[in-house]
């Protein structure tokens, strides 16, 4: 695997567990897919820093158990606005 996307997968890992972000808002913040994130962060990550993928995991399944309410906010703030 090439250096820098070594690099780019730690970096992504270590701004989600800062930030809690979902890997929508890490794809925005570093100028990728949120197909390259996931990979990054699931497959590569596991090669490179295990115990980094352990934490990531836990975001990941807390994002996921989370993404529902989300969804359902989003749709009530659009509505919320349409009204207006």
């Amino acid at each position: 695997m090439k250096d820098y996307i070594e690099e780019r997968a730690v970096e992504i890992a270590e701004y989600i567990i800062e930030t809690k972000a979902t890997v929508r808002q890490s794809a925005k913040k570093f100028g990728v897919s949120k197909s390259t994130v996931h990979k990054d962060i699931t497959d590569r990550l596991c090669h490179i820093n295990p115990s980094l993928a352990e934490e990531i995991r836990k975001i990941l399944n807390l994002n996921k158990s989370e993404r529902h309410i989300r969804g359902g906010l989003a749709t009530k703030e659009k509505y919320r606005h349409m009204k207006s």
